[in-house]
Formats: C-alpha cells, structure tokens, sequence
C-alpha cells in the first residue's frame, strides 16, 4: 500500500475547489475497484466537451497512462506516475513545456487526475526496503478508477446525443428532397396554387439553419418542414383526386373534354430571388432557349457529376449548378444575382462553365460576378464560352482516338 501523504500543490500554486473534488473522487473508489485503463480513457475522450478538456490534454493523459505499468488500474495498488516533464514531452509527440503544464493544470482542474507533489515539486518514488514502493509523488491516477462508471455514463449521453442529432439531421435532408420534388412536380403538372410563394417559404426555412446548430434549432427545422411537406402533399393530393375524378367522369361519356386544343410544353427553370437567402423559383413560363440542353453537358460534362438523379431537363441543370455552385466556393448572393441579371439558366450554364474550369480560376464567386456585372451592361453571352468549350471538348476527344 503506498502511502499518500500529499494533497496540496508547491510552489506558488494555491489549493483549489477542483483539487479538493479530484481528491474526494480519488478515495471514494471501492475496496475491489478495477478497470481498463484505456477503456475509462475512451470514454473520457468521448465525454471530452462534458469534461471541458481539449485534443491536448487528452494526449497528454493518454501519456500519463502510459507510465502505468499495467492495462488494469486496480483499487490498492500502485496508482501515482511520476515521469519527469521531459519524458511526458517526448510521450505526448514533442509538446512544449509550457504547453503540457498548462494541459496538466486542466487535467487536475478536471478533477481527474490528483497532483500529488514532493516536499521539493520532483515526481519520484521512494522504496522500503523490501523494494517495494511505499511514498510516492506525481499524478495519482485514483480518479480514473473512482469516476470510471459516472466517465462512462457520460461518454453514452454523448453517443446518444450524437445518434439523435444524425437521425434528425438526415430526417430533415430527406424532408428538404421531398419538398424540393414536390415543387418542382406542381409546377411542371401546372398544379393551381401560388407556388413561389410556398418555394419562397421554404428557402426561408432553409436559410434560418446555421451550418453549425445546436439540437433544438434543428429540431425547430424539422418540425416546419414537416408541416410544410405535409400541407404541399396535401395539395397534391387533391389535385390528383380532383384529375382522376374528371377522368372517370370523361370516360363515362364517352368523349375526351379539351378546352385548348393547342399543346403547351412547360418547361421549368428558376426565377430572380424572393429574399435575401433565396434560391432562383421554378416557374412554369420560360423564355426560349438558345441552346440545347444537351450541347450544353457536351461542353461542361462535369456538371454531371454533381447531378442528384441525373439532368434531364434545365430545370434540372439549374437545380444541379446551385449545389455546384457551393461546391466551388460561390455565395448564394453571387448566383442569386446571376440568375437576376442573366437568367437563372444562362446562370447555370455559367457555374458549368466555371467547374469545367475550375483548376484556370482562381476566384469562381469573384469571376461569376464579374459576368454579371457584364450581363447586366448588355456586354456578356453564354455562346462564346460554350463555343470555347466545346472545342477544348473536341480536342481532348480527338487526342483520345488520335
């Protein structure tokens, strides 16, 4: 049995509230006590931000643990290291003498080691003369063992914090798809309702969520989502009631009903912004295109690769060049005030442009600007830059079978 004869600091340190609980902790351990002395580590690098420690210092306990001769720390036994500050330097991989003081402080202000100091501040042992240790002086690793259950339970209130926020977080990814496809499906069936303004609802939704949130916000979020999802399904479903209903109706008497003779091909594409955080609004009216889609990806087949379920159509294009976008380091503001200035497929083809560039341009947000500053002078076309493309495209080709 070592003798513990030291519960005070030297030196100018004085003795502390957090000491006196590391102490506390140290002596409440059971007589039969035992346990893996990287298990109980685990679970405190888990319960780090509980414990208010850093990566640091929990190198530099795993350095302390080290010392210890044996994978158990057992109730009764040796349970003081007291390596040198040299020694525990080149064990926590070269870390500044300062530096470990510091990270020693806040292992001891953590209550869970016990600094047990000489008369003259030195980590040593002193042996009986059985060569047996009987007094010895440096980090009494106690706590560890005396703590090991409550460490544990807060290293599973982490995991369990950390298992609902990803349950949350993908349930509401799922819930921003859904209402994503769901807006654009309105308004490529010409749904009746004011969907700009519902489009308009869920950008602000979106745009209230910081990249970084705590549970509650993003619990928050999920539940307006949800309530948002549920009430454009519910439109959709009574259109569709309402399409089937005139269908049967049609069938029964015989004839086809066709108030407008002339077919109308809808073909979606983003509208300017509807707030300060907003993504371009998929409308049914769209000007016609001066370019096939498909000359387009020909030119900038990279854009593909950012693709959720592929590009069929410049609604989808657009859809794609807003994650791209992000991608490539460009602002919503800068690619909403594209889509405002050129037109939210011209401003797609020009983020595709960009990313098929993107190893020649040093600044895409700065040079995506400087196209709209010249879009709106009346100065800038999409056609020479897809031109550009396309020959760079076709040399590549020809250098493949050549």
């Amino acid at each position: 049995m070592i003798d513990h004869i030291a519960t005070t600091p030297f030196g100018r340190r004085g003795f502390s509230a957090a000491m006196l609980s590391g102490q506390m902790a140290a002596s409440r351990a059971a007589a039969d006590a035992s346990v893996d002395k990287w298990r109980v580590f685990r679970a405190v690098c888990e319960a780090k931000a509980m414990l208010g420690v850093g990566d640091r210092a929990l190198a530099v306990l795993n350095a302390l643990l080290s010392f210890h001769p044996q994978t158990d720390l057992v109730a009764g036994e040796r349970l003081v290291v007291f390596p040198s500050n040299a020694q525990l330097s080149l064990r926590a991989h070269g870390m500044a003498p300062a530096t470990l003081r510091r990270h020693l402080a806040a292992l001891v202000e953590s209550a869970l080691v016990v600094r047990r100091d000489s008369p003259n501040g030195k980590r040593y042992a002193r042996k009986g003369d059985d060569g047996e240790i009987e007094t010895a002086y440096g980090f009494d690793l106690a706590p560890l063992l005396a703590r090991a259950e409550e460490l544990e339970r807060m290293a599973e209130q982490i995991r369990a914090a950390q298992r609902a926020m990803r349950v949350l977080r993908e349930r509401v990814t799922v819930l921003r798809r859904d209402i994503f496809k769901m807006i654009a499906y309105a308004l490529d069936q010409a749904v009746p309702g004011d969907w700009q303004a519902v489009q308009q609802t869920y950008q602000a939704i979106v745009a209230a969520l910081p990249r970084t949130a705590a549970y509650e916000t993003v619990e928050r979020t999920e539940v307006r989502l949800r309530e948002l999802a549920a009430t454009i399904r519910k439109r959709l479903e009574i259109h569709a009631d309402s399409q089937e209903s005139s269908a049967k109706e049609s069938q029964s008497e015989r004839h086809i009903q066709n108030s407008n003779t002339k077919s109308t091909e809808l073909e979606p594409r983003f509208e300017k912004k509807q707030g300060p955080a907003a993504a371009p609004v998929l409308e049914t009216k769209s000007k016609p295109l001066t370019y096939p889609l498909g000359l387009v990806l020909r030119a900038c087949p990279d854009i593909a690769d950012y693709a959720r379920d592929g590009i069929a159509d410049w609604g989808g294009l657009v859809a794609t060049a807003n994650l791209a976008r992000s991608a490539l380091g460009v602002s919503p503001d800068a690619w909403d005030q594209a889509c405002e200035a050129m037109g939210a497929a011209d401003a797609a083809i020009c983020v595709a442009a960009i990313l098929q560039r993107a190893e020649q341009i040093q600044s895409p947000g700065g040079y995506l600007r400087s196209l709209t500053d010249k879009a709106r002078a009346g100065q800038f076309s999409v056609g020479p830059v897809l031109m550009s493309l396309l020959r760079a495209a076709g040399s590549r080709d020809r250098a493949k079978t050549g």
